[in-house]
């Protein structure tokens, strides 16, 4: 099936109308409206539109969907036809969120699930999004997973920030968009660019979707594992809007009565936190027996649990993979 480019929403929720950082108005010349080898099509109508139409041509359940950014599109789709969504998208691979560390766009909350347009009362959709399919890969897993902008200057583009331009075209047009990346992750003393949303399409490519948890148990995918959540996203808070509500006196990553919390937290330090079946705590639990009031249902709720990706192949095989398979270069 050939790839089709849609030009973003004419008023996104949240974000630039294209999402690199406004490049088709700072590089005019990237902004094409045909491709002679005809490997990707440029189409007129917004993303949601087309994704409308793709969805009306395939059969149940054979539709990957891949959530990155603010979840525009997704938005709309679930207000225009719920139904159609749900019965026709086998599995739904969502980049946001941030259960056990902290936001980037606040202390709490991760960028797309802060959209403030996004966290309104939600509405009662007749055919709601399918939560059994549905994998979530928050900032837990994705922010480690980096490219430092050394190694692609080093391996990828030398002339990377200079007045002079690429001979290779891919290498010009990502080298012109990650300039402005550079800039603003040096901003928060970083010198790389965080693949969260890379990580979601690689995982999209190897995991698959699941109807119950013996299933994923016996379905072994080489290098990946997944847990189920259970949390609320608070829409309301003054200085918490979009951050993932975990009860904590229940959930997995409670500290177990009584425990060292420094040792532990410097056993999750030593770990990275990239396997959570082996923890035990990350906070320190009230001396008082759970409360099981309306609120606690409603977090709590097991039939709400969501997969979350709590292991990857590891941060050095997708820095190995992505530039082998689109720069074409090698760090071994």
């Amino acid at each position: 099936m050939p790839t089709i480019l849609c030009s973003g929403s004419d008023g996104p929720l949240e974000e630039s109308r294209d999402g690199l950082g406004e490049i088709r108005s700072r590089y005019p010349t990237f902004d094409v409206v045909s491709n002679p080898h005809q490997l990707v099509y440029p189409d007129e109508g917004d993303g949601f539109q087309v994704i409308l139409q793709l969805l009306e041509q395939y059969e149940e359940h054979s539709v990957t969907y891949i959530a990155i950014g603010p979840l525009t599109n997704l938005a709309r789709l679930m207000e225009r036809d719920s139904k159609l969504l749900s019965t026709k998208v086998e599995s739904v691979f969502c980049m946001g969120g941030a259960l056990d560390v902290p936001g980037n766009t606040s202390s709490v909350a991760e960028y797309p699930y802060a959209a403030r347009n996004l966290l309104g009362p939600e509405p009662p959709y007749e055919f709601p999004l399918p939560l059994d399919r549905f994998f979530l890969l928050p900032l837990d897993i994705t922010t480690n997973h980096q490219l430092p902008f050394p190694i692609y200057k080093e391996r990828v583009d030398p002339r990377f920030e200079s007045a002079t331009s690429s001979a290779r075209p891919i290498t010009e047009f990502t080298s012109a968009f990650l300039a402005h990346t550079r800039k603003t992750m040096n901003q928060f003393g970083s010198d790389a660019m965080e693949l969260h949303d890379i990580v979601a399409v690689w995982c999209a490519i190897h995991f698959h979707s699941f109807s119950n948890e013996t299933s994923i148990k016996e379905t072994r995918v080489p290098g990946w594992s997944a847990v189920q959540r259970v949390f609320d996203i608070e829409r309301t808070g003054e200085l918490t809007r979009g951050m993932l509500v975990v009860d904590r006196r229940e959930d997995i990553s409670a500290y177990a009565s009584g425990a060292n919390r420094a040792k532990v937290q410097a056993e999750l330090d030593q770990m990275h936190r990239s396997d959570k079946s082996n923890l035990k705590s990350v906070v320190v639990p009230a001396h008082v027996p759970p409360q099981h009031d309306p609120w606690t249902k409603s977090v709590g709720d097991k039939s709400r649990s969501i997969w979350c990706i709590s292991e990857t192949p590891g941060t050095e095989a997708l820095l190995k993979l992505l530039l082998e398979r689109v720069w074409g270069v090698s760090i071994d």
